[in-house]
């Protein structure tokens, strides 16, 4: 109970005040998103670009370019190898030509003979090409499906405008995951795109309350300003946002730091999207509602409601 008291509960915090520039920085981060995309690129995972990928601890401290050197005869084109943790770990992603387990198979104990004895292979994974293409296919068909399916929902509880200005502030919570991506080159694969997906949840829920919140009080408030009304609701959930965020946040550093490598780009994902969903919420799907002048739904029921000027 003590920590719900440090929480104002009648903050005044006037949030519309600053959506110009919020809008602003939202655009600018999409736009960079988007030139990022097309100039660098994500780094596919092996899960989408098809390979075998082996995670392997070394006996002792090794440099990528010594492992490099030792692979130099195998010729193997466009290798990727990433260190993790310790100078002993490290993820290598080599391409299979061959659609078959057994070509993976024998690339990897080429590759483990060329490294030596003192290597071993921690987690080992292949995906073919056709199987990596399709994936990706699947994992962009299953984010705009979850988004569109979200958007409809949202326009039937509330109104269409409700609907539209989730579905916006949804895409800058997903452009904006991939740029984050992008940008520190993290390997996107399947995890990532499950982190996609969740982040989308989270930031609906969180949205769907604040917007019911607003519905009420556009019939409780006739004669107060949208903006009035946008402030006033996002003022009365902040302390349920603040705990929500905290909570989640908590479980997020955990999964980051004692999760280990395989859950570490969800984390990265989770944790990015856990304050941008929050942000988008606050600043984008609430203050956007009246830039679409949203319709007050009046009810009989409704007439002796207060009036604040």
């Amino acid at each position: 109970m003590a920590l719900i008291r440090l929480i104002p509960t009648k903050s005044n915090l006037q949030f519309t005040r600053y959506r110009y520039p919020a809008y602003l920085l939202s655009g600018l981060l999409v736009l960079l998103t988007v030139l990022l995309l097309f100039g660098r690129g994500l780094n596919y995972g092996v899960d989408f670009r098809g390979g075998l990928a082996l995670e392997l601890r070394f006996s002792e401290a090794v440099t990528a370019d010594s492992i490099r050197g030792k692979l130099e005869a195998l010729q193997l084109s466009d290798l990727s190898l990433q260190q993790f943790g310790s100078n002993q770990d490290y993820m290598l992603i080599a391409p299979v030509t061959d659609e078959s387990a057994q070509a993976a198979q024998q690339l990897q104990e080429r590759i483990l003979a060329s490294l030596g004895n003192n290597v071993e292979v921690r987690r080992s994974e292949y995906v073919g090409p056709r199987v990596g293409a399709e994936l990706k296919k699947n994992g962009i068909l299953a984010v705009g499906f979850a988004l569109f399916g979200i958007m409809c929902y949202i326009w039937l509880r509330f109104e269409w405008q409700f609907g539209v200005c989730a579905l916006i502030a949804l895409l800058h919570d997903c452009i904006t995951t991939i740029g984050l991506f992008i940008l520190l080159q993290l390997e996107f694969n399947l995890s990532t795109i499950a982190a996609v997906l969740t982040i989308a949840g989270y930031s609906i829920n969180d949205t769907v309350v604040i917007y019911d919140r607003i519905r009420e009080n556009l019939r409780k408030y006739k004669k107060m300003p949208l903006h009035e009304v946008i402030d006033l609701s996002l003022n009365e959930t902040l302390s349920r946002t603040i705990l929500t965020v905290t909570t989640v946040l908590i479980v997020l550093l955990i999964l980051l730091f004692l999760g280990g490598e395989v859950i570490s780009g969800f984390a990265i994902a989770m944790l990015w999207g856990l304050f941008v969903g929050t942000y988008s919420t606050v600043y984008l799907a609430a203050p956007l509602l009246a830039a679409l002048n949203v319709r007050r739904t009046l009810e009989a029921s409704d007439e002796n409601a207060a009036v604040v000027g």
